[in-house]
């Protein structure tokens, strides 16, 4: 069977990466169109979630470059409906068109379009565009995480009785689980409605680490996690395993992330529910 153009270069990713950030920038300029304009909005998941016609029009945005520009590709996005072709894929984009939509819709201006290439369930390529913070994060499989243009590290605090305050970004939920002692050296960041932007803060250096709760989706993090992979940081299940992508279930349990050391000091450290 011969290969296509982007098959051959299996392991170098940059194609597909120039691609996603043209998307994802394009994505952004049309979401950020609606920012601030009172967009129309609609309630999904049992009126748990708004909508809006932002997200719709980004969405629309997204697919139409992407999946013309890689037909073979399977796609999966929180407003698209599920196509299940996508498990027959070897590669697949994982797209957010606005995750944050909360803040987007509050005049916050920490969301971000979030598009990520997967390929054998793990990604390999990833942009998360801020388009009203002006900042752009990409990051590749054999690459550097990028801020702009700029290499990002993560924090290098290991969570240790010397390495002092640690700025963690987790609901009150979950530091509760933390034994008492590592509680008080716990600075709780303010929330932040993106949980991809949560995630990118923690790849710069900005936040030491984050924890997130059971029931984020695979549109949530796919991008953010191969940028936090190429920032020397990590983001782990409970039982400390990388996550897996594109499968039939794309909802996660609760998630840590961090450089690995800190991820190693934050699972020791963190309990059961109900805790005290």
């Amino acid at each position: 069977m011969r290969l296509t153009d982007h098959e051959t270069a299996a392991e170098d990713w940059s194609s597909d990466l120039a691609l996603i950030e043209e998307a994802a920038r394009e994505a952004g300029a049309v979401a950020l169109s609606h920012f601030g304009q009172d967009p129309e909005v609609w309630w999904k998941n049992g009126g748990q979630s708004p909508v809006s016609a932002a997200d719709y029009a980004a969405n629309a945005c997204l697919e139409a470059i992407l999946t013309r520009a890689r037909p073979d590709y399977g796609w999966l996005s929180e407003e698209s409906r599920d196509d299940l072709r996508r498990l027959e894929t070897e590669r697949a984009f994982v797209v957010d068109p606005i995750d944050g939509t909360r803040g987007f819709l509050g005049g916050q201006t920490n969301w971000v379009v979030s598009v990520a290439v997967v390929s054998r369930k793990r990604p390999v390529a990833g942009v998360l565009v801020a388009p009203a913070l002006g900042d752009v994060y990409t990051a590749m499989e054999g690459g550097p995480a990028l801020l702009n243009g700029v290499a990002i590290r993560a924090s290098e605090s290991r969570g240790g009785p010397d390495d002092g305050e640690l700025a963690l970004c987790l609901p009150a939920s979950l530091a509760d689980r933390f034994q008492p002692h590592f509680r008080e050296r716990m600075r709780r960041a303010a929330y932040i409605p993106s949980l991809a932007y949560r995630l990118a803060l923690v790849a710069e250096g900005r936040l030491d680490g984050t924890l997130v709760k059971p029931n984020s989706h695979d549109w949530d993090l796919a991008a953010a996690d191969i940028i936090l992979s190429r920032a020397g940081a990590t983001l782990l299940d409970d039982r400390g395993k990388a996550l897996f992508y594109n499968r039939p279930g794309v909802r996660h349990g609760t998630l840590f992330a961090g450089n690995r050391a800190l991820v190693g000091t934050l699972l020791r450290q963190f309990g059961p529910p109900g805790q005290s």
